[in-house]
C-alpha cells in the first residue's frame, strides 16, 4: 500500500500569507526570512466553534443606529483607563509581556474580584492548583469562577457549552491548537485559526474574551501579524523585572484612546494600582545633584513629572559613547548636535548616559528641555534645584516651541510643591496665570533657560 503523502505550505509568520514553496521575502508584506513550512490538513476542516448564523444583510450607513457599547466595569480602574472605560461586550482583548512581568496575575485578580458575573478562565501552561496557589497570594477567591486545564480547541468549546461564562480567559493563545489544523501549537496556523475561531464566538454571543499572549524576543507580540489585526484589543505589559513598576500600555484600541497607561506595582499580594505616578517617578533625595532635571510629560490624559538624569564625561576611548535608557536616542543625538551648534558647548569628545527614572519610557516633546538641562547640569557640574521644573520642545535652530496641554502640566508641578516651572513663551496666551501658585518663567531660546538655571 503506498505511503500517504503529508502535504505542506509555507506561511509567513509576520503577516500569515500562504506560499506553495520556500521564498526568502514575504510577497504580501515585504519581511525578510520569515516563511516558516507547516503541514496542510488533507481533508476538510472540521467544524468547530460556535453554530454558524443565517446571513447577514447589507444596511446603508444613513439607517444604522449609533449606540453606545455595553461595557463591564473592571475591579482596577488603571485597567479601565487603558480599556476606554471598561471591557466591552462581545469584544475580544490582547495581552502580551515578558514571561514573569504578571499578565496571568494582572487579569486573575481582576476577574477573581468581579462577584456578579459567571466566569470561564482556560489555563493551557498552568496547572489548577498553581492557579489557586495564586488566588490564595492575592488574597481572592469565589464560585464563579471556573478553572479549566485544557489545550484543544474543541474541547474549550464544549466547557464553554457546559458552563455559559459571560467572561472567557485563555491563558495563552500560543497554547491553544485545533485538531482541524495539522501543525503544532504556537504555529503561524495554529494561533491564526484558534484566534479567528474565539473572535467568532465573542461576537455572535457578545461574551468577551481575553487572551494572554507571548512575546518574541524583539518584543513584539508571538505569531502572525495577522492576530493583532483581528483582536479588538491589543495591550503590551511590560517593565524591568528587576523594578517593582509596571506600566499597561495600548497597542490598539478600537474602543478607546491608545496613548492611556496604567502604572502598576508589583508587591507580594499581587499588583497594585499607582494613582499618583509622579510620586512615583520622583527620588525622594532633598540635595540637588548635578545631572539632575525635573521634566513634566503628558501621557494619555494624565500629566506626571519625571526626573531625567545625566552623565557627561570625557570619553576614555577614543570614540564617544551614547547611551540612552527610556528616551529615543535618535532625538538625544538631535538635541546634542543642537547645544554643540547652537549654544557653543562642545559634547564630541564626551560621553553622554541619559537615563529616565523608573524605569519609564516617554515619548512627549516637552521633555527635550529637560533633557539637555540635564545634559548641561552635568557637563558644568552645576545642579539644578529640586524646586525647579521645566517643559518644552526644542528645535532644530535653538528655540523653545510651544507644547500642548500646558495648563495641566503647570497644575500637575503646582500640586507636587514645585515653585517655578520654565516654559515655552507665548504658550500661556489668552491664560489667567494668576490662579497658579506657583512662578512661571518664560522662555523662547535654550540660552534663556540655561541663564536663567545657571546664572
Amino acid at each position: 500500500m503506498a505511503k500517504k503523502q503529508i502535504k505542506t505550505a509555507w506561511y509567513c509568520s509576520a503577516c500569515g500569507a500562504e506560499s506553495p514553496k520556500w521564498v526568502g521575502r514575504c510577497p504580501a508584506c515585504g519581511e525578510w526570512n520569515t516563511m516558516v513550512e507547516e503541514r496542510v490538513p488533507s481533508g476538510a476542516s472540521k467544524s468547530i466553534g460556535p453554530a454558524r448564523r443565517g446571513k447577514s444583510v447589507a444596511v446603508p450607513v444613513s439607517r444604522i443606529e449609533a449606540t453606545s457599547e455595553e461595557r463591564i466595569h473592571m475591579p482596577s480602574e488603571e485597567l479601565n483607563r487603558v480599556l476606554g472605560g471598561g471591557l466591552v461586550a462581545g469584544s475580544i482583548v490582547l495581552i502580551g509581556g515578558e514571561p514573569g512581568i504578571g499578565k496571568s496575575t494582572l487579569v486573575l485578580q481582576n476577574i477573581l474580584s468581579i462577584k456578579s458575573r459567571r466566569m470561564l478562565y482556560v489555563s493551557g501552561e498552568e496547572s489548577a492548583s498553581q492557579l489557586k496557589m495564586r488566588a490564595d497570594r492575592i488574597g481572592r477567591a469565589g464560585d464563579n469562577c471556573y478553572i479549566v486545564c485544557e489545550t484543544s480547541l474543541e474541547n474549550i468549546f464544549e466547557h464553554i457549552n457546559e458552563v455559559k461564562p459571560e467572561l472567557l480567559i485563555v491563558d495563552s493563545i500560543q497554547t491553544i491548537a485545533s485538531d482541524a489544523i495539522e501543525s503544532a501549537a504556537g504555529s503561524v496556523s495554529q494561533v491564526r485559526e484558534c484566534a479567528a475561531q474565539l473572535l467568532k464566538y465573542a461576537k455572535e454571543s457578545g461574551v468577551p474574551v481575553l487572551l494572554i499572549g507571548h512575546i518574541n524576543k524583539d518584543g513584539a507580540i508571538a505569531g502572525p501579524k495577522v492576530l493583532e489585526h483581528i483582536v479588538d484589543v491589543v495591550l503590551h505589559f511590560e517593565g524591568d523585572r528587576q523594578n517593582m513598576y509596571r506600566l499597561l500600555r495600548a497597542i490598539k484600541n478600537r474602543f478607546g484612546n491608545t496613548n492611556e497607561i496604567g502604572i502598576y506595582e508589583m508587591c507580594q499580594r499581587g499588583l497594585r494600582e499607582v494613582t499618583n505616578p509622579s510620586e512615583m517617578l520622583l527620588s525622594t533625595a532633598n540635595q540637588a545633584l548635578s545631572g539632575v532635571a525635573i521634566g513634566v510629560a503628558i501621557e494619555g490624559i494624565r500629566a506626571f513629572l519625571i526626573e531625567t538624569q545625566a552623565l557627561v564625561s570625557s570619553a576614555a576611548y577614543g570614540t564617544p559613547q551614547r547611551s540612552v535608557t527610556g528616551f529615543d536616542s535618535r532625538r538625544m543625538n538631535m538635541l546634542l548636535a543642537v547645544l554643540e551648534k547652537r549654544v557653543g558647548f562642545k559634547l564630541i569628545q564626551k560621553d553622554v548616559f541619559l537615563n529616565i527614572a523608573g524605569g519609564f519610557k516617554v515619548a512627549d516633546p516637552a521633555m527635550d528641555l529637560p533633557v539637555i538641562c540635564a545634559v548641561l547640569s552635568s557637563n558644568v557640574d552645576m545642579a539644578i534645584p529640586r524646586s525647579i521644573c521645566m517643559a518644552g520642545e526644542v528645535g532644530l535652530s535653538g528655540e523653545i516651541r510651544p507644547v500642548s496641554r500646558i495648563e495641566q502640566r503647570i497644575s500637575e508641578a503646582a500640586k507636587l510643591g514645585m515653585e517655578t516651572i520654565i516654559i515655552p513663551r507665548h504658550n500661556l496666551k489668552g491664560i489667567d496665570t494668576t490662579k497658579f501658585p506657583l512662578k512661571i518663567v518664560e522662555v523662547s531660546k535654550v540660552e534663556e533657560a540655561f541663564r536663567h538655571l545657571f546664572a
